[in-house]
């Protein structure tokens, strides 16, 4: 996502060496786009576009446009990690970009759940992607106020996020990479319903960092 607390230094003086390898390479293109005049909110508006776009692809059917359609998604989910570093680049850090950032991810996510079950209905798993789809896109969206109430218990500010659990510079949200070659592959079916089982754990897992948060606020002790 593209708000992600930052830990390490950078040219502004933060070290971000223990970044997400994606990250890391999506700060590289921070510099020509703001060159060009690119907003923050324009680049979040344009991943938000492309994943819409990816998801009306999917929800064809067509395996050329299904091949197509994880081209677009995986480049704008890679391009959603270049708003916050262009925001905080350029001092264009606002409370509008966090939301929007936010709201802009867990769309994108819900069209590609919405879109791939529409697609793969017509073929062996019928009304069951459906099912699968629709409960994977509620994942996406009730985990959106979870998170940001996550952000706010932690006491991050608008320009940072809590972000996804990671290890060794992975995190789990970088498996939606692995949607273009599998689907180029023709492995769409299985790995869909691999990524509906990993929206059920994220959703577990987000459910109990906020369960965690709320403990630890009523176990911190009270103001003098």
């Amino acid at each position: 996502m593209g708000p992600q607390q930052k830990s390490n230094k950078n040219d502004m003086g933060q070290d971000n060496t223990g970044d997400p390898y994606d990250q890391r390479v999506a700060r590289l293109l921070v510099g020509p786009l703001a060159r060009l005049g690119v907003t923050p909110n324009l680049m979040t508006a344009i991943t938000l576009a492309m994943a819409l776009a990816a998801a009306w692809l999917f929800a064809s059917g067509e395996a050329g446009l299904a091949h197509w359609a994880a081209g677009i998604f995986v480049l704008a989910r890679f391009l959603d990690h270049v708003d916050g570093e262009l925001a905080r680049r350029t001092g264009k850090t606002s409370r509008f970009g966090y939301y929007f950032d936010y709201v802009a991810g867990s769309l994108s996510y819900i069209a590609l759940f919405i879109g791939i079950a529409l697609g793969l209905s017509a073929g062996p798993l019928g009304g069951l992607a459906l099912l699968l789809g629709a409960l994977a896109a509620a994942v996406a969206l009730i985990t959106l106020p979870i998170n940001m109430s996550l952000d706010r218990s932690r006491g991050l500010s608008d320009g940072e996020a809590v972000g996804y659990p990671g290890l060794a510079g992975f995190e789990l949200e970088d498996g939606v990479y692995l949607l273009a070659p599998i689907t180029w592959l023709g492995w769409l079916q299985p790995f869909f319903l691999l990524c509906c089982l990993g929206a059920a754990v994220y959703g577990i897992w987000c459910l109990w960092c906020l369960a965690r948060a709320r403990q630890d606020k009523r176990d911190a002790p009270a103001a003098p």
